[in-house]
């Protein structure tokens, strides 16, 4: 294995600058980052003055054919993931790309085809399969403890929180609304803790509403951009997998909601459980029980991704967010997506 691990990043904005913090917090023996690449050339220079990188590009292909870098951070916006992810692979660098993987499901398979031909990892930014409670969730699942897996539901719902900052109301920039960026999360949480069945088939359905009128309340991120709005405010949908099994996925941005709500619930033939609250339901001795762990592992799910991908390089631990993964999840969401704009249940590939 590799006793060093030199980064550099495919983009310079607000989550490069969240993932170079964690990095730094984490202080993983060996791990650096040494260069970055923006087309904008104010931002690339604050990026770089702030951590002290150096090594600056105004185009990442060149960026990335520099052989003392030895994996690529993609944090672009999510129609630019694509491109870059698989000239980095190519090039023998391993990769983090950010959620969601691409903008359709065809990208997200050829990008793993090519990390698989490349032998270089690739993995996806799915920080929330890291938290404490869902691993928990996760554990009670491979040991058997909730018995078969038939249903779960996976809720990313903010009462008024369309971003005020940024291109996440761009549709041709982002593919979608909330079902894409939030959902995202949601939805690979609960796919993680099932063990990753194959999606089969979908249904969606999506509306705007709010997003593309003036803010008329008060609300913590402020005015948005309502003139460029062109993305969902509330996406709600149905999968199925090829094991049998459900789940179903409520996403807004903005809806007439009493609070936020971010969590997955899970439910087997034997036991179910919850990740907000971290809860879990079983049966025991004529009794229904619901428990609530003690003690659970206190970390940042974030920092957790970051060391993980750098650890999976260095020493070679098996990845928990594979491209595989990714590939799956975006299958999920342009799948709801397509049936949304079909108005009827969709077979996923």
């Amino acid at each position: 294995m590799s006793k060093e691990l030199r980064i550099g990043f495919v983009g310079s904005g607000g989550i490069a600058e969240a993932q170079v913090e964690s990095l730094r917090k984490e202080n993983v023996p060996g791990v650096s980052v040494t260069a970055a690449a923006d087309v904008s050339a104010d931002r690339l220079k604050q990026f770089g003055g702030k951590y002290g990188i150096s090594q600056l590009y105004a185009d990442w292909r060149e960026m990335i054919r520099n052989p003392d870098i030895d994996a690529i951070s993609v944090c672009t916006p999510n129609n630019l993931h694509f491109a870059p992810t698989v000239e980095a692979l190519k090039a023998g660098k391993h990769v983090l790309v950010e959620k969601p993987m691409s903008v359709t499901a065809a990208e997200a398979r050829e990008m793993t085809a090519v990390s698989k031909e490349e032998n270089r990892l690739l993995m996806i930014a799915f920080q929330h399969r890291f938290s404490p409670s869902v691993q928990m969730l996760r554990q009670y699942v491979k040991d058997g403890s909730f018995g078969e897996i038939i249903y779960v539901r996976a809720q990313a719902l903010r009462r008024r929180g369309i971003p005020s900052w940024g291109v996440f109301g761009r549709k041709e920039i982002q593919g979608g609304g909330s079902i894409i960026d939030i959902g995202v999360h949601v939805i690979e949480m609960g796919h993680y803790v099932m063990g990753s069945p194959r999606p089969r088939t979908a249904r969606g359905s999506i509306h705007t509403y709010l997003g593309d009128k003036p803010c008329g309340v008060q609300c913590e991120w402020g005015k948005w951009d309502h003139t460029t709005y062109t993305v969902e405010d509330l996406g709600v949908g149905f999968l199925t997998f090829d094991n049998g099994a459900a789940m179903t996925v409520k996403t807004s941005f903005a809806a007439h909601v009493e609070e936020d709500i971010w969590t997955i619930q899970v439910m087997g033939t034997k036991g179910g459980g919850t990740s907000a609250p971290a809860k879990v339901f079983f049966d025991h001795g004529g009794y229904m029980l619901t428990s609530t762990p003690a003690y659970l592992d206190k970390y940042d799910p974030f920092d957790f991704k970051m060391r993980h991908f750098a650890e999976c390089i260095l020493t070679g631990i098996p990845c928990e967010a594979p491209a595989e993964d990714g590939a799956a999840v975006q299958t999920m969401l342009e799948g709801l997506y397509r049936s949304a704009e079909k108005g009827a249940e969709v077979t996923l590939d």
